[in-house]
């Protein structure tokens, strides 16, 4: 398996709304979304046959943008300051009001991508992953965040486990996000709402018990172990395709869709047994009206 390694790409700014009722790490949507773009940018040069396949998102450190006074019972986004403008023609500052603005949450973060790819020929590699940095950082944006840095590209090729083994260590310290809809789909099948078998693994339960002593001992735990998370996976067309007026590309149908949401997982990368369990790429299902990023094999098949 051929792939591309963009390590320690340090991100600011990134869009943490990953859907209209989730605030977190970015969509999968956003990081597929981000290296399609990056493939798009390589036609009209000497890689323009260069296909990216499928994408694994490790993150390293992750700051939401997000603060909890003393007292506060949820946590309030920290948003972008606007200037003040003032109430009244004469423009007294004792007047002077901020404007209204939509709130966005916010994350700053560090990941490490690794990309699948096929299509590259007889090339100078230097010169391949030299074109990737310059687009990388002067041109691109990823998850609607700025690229503050970001290490060299790496371009390998990995078969066997004695290869698989040292890659991975590279993605070490760091989490890989992968996806336990198997979950979802488990408790869906005892009857219960998507919502609910959602909400019922993320919950987090309390119960005391009273020791010899007569002491309160309080114990917390979830559902499941691990560290599940809920993600943004996709989308569903609500309409049929048509076209909008002033959409932004004329020649493309649009139609009006809603967030897909399921459940995610961070795991170290040295549990990772087959790269396929890492890999997300498109699945389209259009009889359904289904625009997914799906893993190219689940990792549960494999536990």
């Amino acid at each position: 398996m051929k792939l591309l390694l963009i390590p320690r790409l340090k991100i600011q700014n990134a869009n943490a709304l990953s859907s209209p009722y989730t605030i977190g790490f970015p969509a999968m949507t956003a990081w597929l979304g981000a290296v399609h773009a990056l493939e798009r940018k390589l036609e009209g040069s000497d890689y323009e046959d260069v296909r990216f396949k499928s994408v694994a998102v490790v993150c390293h450190t992750m700051n939401l943008q997000t603060i909890r006074g003393d007292g506060d019972y949820v946590h309030s986004i920290i948003g972008t300051g606007n200037p003040l403008v003032p109430k009244t023609a004469k423009g007294n500052p004792q007047n002077a009001v901020r404007p209204p603005f939509v709130e966005e949450a916010r994350c700053h973060l560090t990941v490490s991508l690794v990309v699948e790819y096929d299509g590259l020929g007889f090339v100078d590699f230097d010169e391949f992953t030299e074109t990737l940095n310059d687009l990388i950082i002067s041109r691109m944006k990823f998850a609607g965040g700025d690229i503050l840095s970001c290490q060299p590209v790496e371009l390998h090729t990995v078969e066997g486990r004695e290869e698989r083994r040292p890659f991975l260590r590279r993605l070490m310290p760091g989490y890989c996000l992968v996806e336990r809809r198997d979950l979802m789909q488990q408790a869906m099948q005892d009857g219960k709402d998507s919502l609910d078998a959602l909400l019922d693994y993320l919950a987090v339960h309390h119960s005391s018990t009273v020791d010899e002593q007569g002491k309160v001992v309080w114990t917390s735990k979830r559902k499941e172990k691990g560290w599940l998370v809920p993600i943004a996976t996709g989308f569903h067309g609500i309409s049929e395709l048509g076209q909008a007026i002033n959409q932004r590309d004329p020649k493309t149908p649009h139609r009006f869709a809603e967030s897909l949401v399921t459940l995610g997982e961070f795991i170290m990368p040295y549990r990772i047994e087959q790269l396929d369990n890492m890999l997300w790429q498109y699945q389209t299902d259009l009889e359904k009206n289904v625009y997914l990023c799906q893993q190219k094999q689940a990792i549960q098949q494999d536990s």
